[in-house]
């Protein structure tokens, strides 16, 4: 029986360290020589790091970038590799480059370039106008880049129907966000199943700003069903022989790809020949064949272990990436801090995390010593900074200039923004990067204080719900027992005057995310909103306070992306506005 042994190599790469992408290639590069793989895929952009962005407009990066590419070339003697990079030409390409042992043998070129949400590729690169297929050990493979493969009658499309391409390979960047992995699976189901052709995707792995990648990497067959499945949020290298005459046999049976051949343009794919024998005439040294090794055959994450997972994977990769060895995080003994506080010591080793308790009069004993539980059940390290003395030299400084008027937020977020001081002290002494607690529910409303609990370098669960904060600290405490189970009872509280409750000053948490995610993310206007339920008096308070806060969140710090519409790249409205649509 015909076969190739393929290898997706889903790899962690740092944008702009070419050396060390480099240096990983190589060493995936000498796992698939040994396991006698025939074509090994890797990532988009795989040789810059993705998404490079305003680096595209230095020459010297796109030199250096070329140059590591060629210093590639050159290592893979004994097998054909797929590898991203950008090639520089009349314009810049968002490129792959087909290599066979030791020589580069031709360059695909993106053709479907996004430009929505996270993604500005018209800003860098040309349009790709040209096809090609590739016989590698007999088998005819087409190359694609992640969009290409998102639209039904793309460049996939071409090169399975007339370029009776049996293997269609996309190597890709594709970003995670909640269910994105599930309709990933689904869509390359049905281009499998469509085009009557093996799909092999090779997605990237890991955190770049606030973006995460999640892996994920799979191959479905001829009739779209799941051969094997790559980890998510981890490195992997997925390894499968694929059946070609299982393809074959299979368009024999398929008279809609007789017609969908008909009807589609001739003559658009090249041809390239890399090695016409096949791995039964020439059978790889060391290995025998194996349909499917069985740990690929992974099971997806839960949703709530999913996005975990990217929450930890984004702040690893920021802090480890950015050079930093530790983080410091204000612990109040609220639901936030003990969330982002566990992730934190999940994903960096617990003596990498110091949790810093600030009471003031108006904290309560229970909520310091739920900090101190915390840090003692994650096993971080656990300082006590009082701030009320510095509070009264504040309040006393002050008051001349505040004679006759009564106590409102501004002594709210003086406390805030001494906390704020405080941890950037701690950050400037010790080198700890300071992680910020704010949730996307606070900071869609702006109930968050700038230069206060906004001061920070990253921001972990800025877009992570307050309703599904609760649901991840339940998850994680499923995993062992870390927050205190007041933490979870206790009504939130930014405990900055007495008895406060955030219900004094927003609407409760289960009916104000909805608002948000029906006004941020789906774009609803007040009249939809309305008839889907919601009082008017609310939304239209709700849409004023999102509104009003624009300049805030500009000013925040970068944080992980698990939703569709993230505040920043994905939603992106001018601070000087007046249009209101309520």
């Amino acid at each position: 029986m015909h076969r190739l042994r393929i290898a997706l190599a889903q790899i962690n790469v740092t944008v702009g360290d070419l050396d060390g992408n480099k240096r990983k290639i190589l060493h995936y590069l000498d796992q698939a020589r040994a396991l006698g793989v025939d074509l090994i895929a890797f990532p988009e952009l795989v040789v810059t790091g993705y998404p490079p962005e305003d680096l595209l407009l230095k020459t010297a990066f796109i030199e250096a970038n070329v140059r590591c590419l060629h210093e590639l070339v050159a290592e893979t003697l004994g097998l054909a590799a797929i590898v991203g990079f950008v090639d520089a030409r009349d314009d810049l390409y968002n490129a792959a480059a087909v290599i066979h042992d030791g020589t580069l043998a031709s360059v695909y070129h993106k053709h479907y370039l996004p430009n929505y949400g996270v993604f500005d590729e018209d800003r860098y690169f040309q349009t790709g106008q040209t096809s090609s297929v590739f016989v590698i050990r007999g088998a005819i493979v087409g190359v694609s880049i992640c969009e290409d493969i998102w639209y039904p009658t793309g460049p996939p499309q071409v090169q399975a129907l007339q370029g009776d391409a049996q293997v269609l390979v996309n190597i890709s960047a594709s970003p995670y966000h909640i269910g994105k992995g599930l309709s990933r699976e689904r869509m390359l189901a049905t281009r499998a199943a469509d085009n009557v052709a093996i799909v092999a995707f090779c997605n990237l792995v890991g955190g770049q700003d606030e973006l995460v990648f999640d892996g994920h990497s799979v191959i479905f067959d001829e009739k779209g069903e799941l051969v094997c499945r790559g980890r998510q949020f981890e490195e992997d290298l997925v390894v499968a022989d694929l059946e070609l005459e299982d393809v074959f046999r299979q368009r024999l049976r398929d008279p809609r790809r007789r017609k969908a051949r008909e009807d589609s343009e001739s003559g658009s794919v090249t041809r390239v020949l890399l090695s016409e024998e096949s791995r039964e005439e020439k059978p790889s040294a060391g290995m025998e064949t194996c349909p499917t090794l069985p740990e690929h055959r992974v099971e997806r994450l839960d949703p709530l272990a999913e996005v975990y997972q990217a929450l930890a994977l984004g702040t690893r990769d920021y802090v480890r990436k950015n050079g930093f060895g530790k983080v410091v995080i204000g612990l109040s003994g609220g639901i936030d801090s003990s969330l982002v506080a566990a992730i934190a010591a999940d994903a960096l080793v617990a003596e990498n995390v110091t949790g810093v308790s600030m009471p003031s009069r108006y904290s309560s004993e229970a909520s310091w010593a739920d900090a101190q539980q915390l840090a003692d059940n994650l096993g971080i390290a656990f300082l006590t900074v009082p701030i009320d003395e510095v509070f009264q030299v504040y309040l006393d400084t002050l008051a001349p200039v505040f004679a006759g008027r009564e106590p409102d937020v501004t002594e709210e977020n003086i406390q805030a923004r001494i906390r704020g001081n405080l941890l950037m002290a701690l950050s400037n002494k010790f080198g700890w990067l300071v992680l910020t607690t704010g949730n996307k529910s606070e900071m869609g409303v702006g109930y968050a204080t700038l230069y206060g609990d906004m001061a920070g370098g990253f921001a972990v669960i800025k877009d992570v719900p307050k309703t599904l904060v609760y649901d991840l600290a339940y998850y994680r405490n499923g995993l062992s027992q870390v927050i205190p189970q007041r933490v979870l009872d206790r009504p939130p509280s930014a405990e900055l005057r007495p008895d406060q409750r955030d219900t004094d000053s927003l609407p409760p948490y289960d009916v104000l995310d909805p608002i948000l995610h029906a006004y941020i993310e789906e774009d609803r206007e007040l009249p939809e909103m309305v008839a889907m339920g919601f009082d008017q008096a609310t939304v239209k308070r709700v849409m004023a306070m999102v509104d009003r806060s624009e300049y805030k969140r500009r000013q925040s710090p970068p944080g992980v992306r698990i939703t569709p519409r993230a505040f920043g790249k994905d939603r992106r409205l001018p601070i000087t506005n007046r249009f209101r649509s309520f």
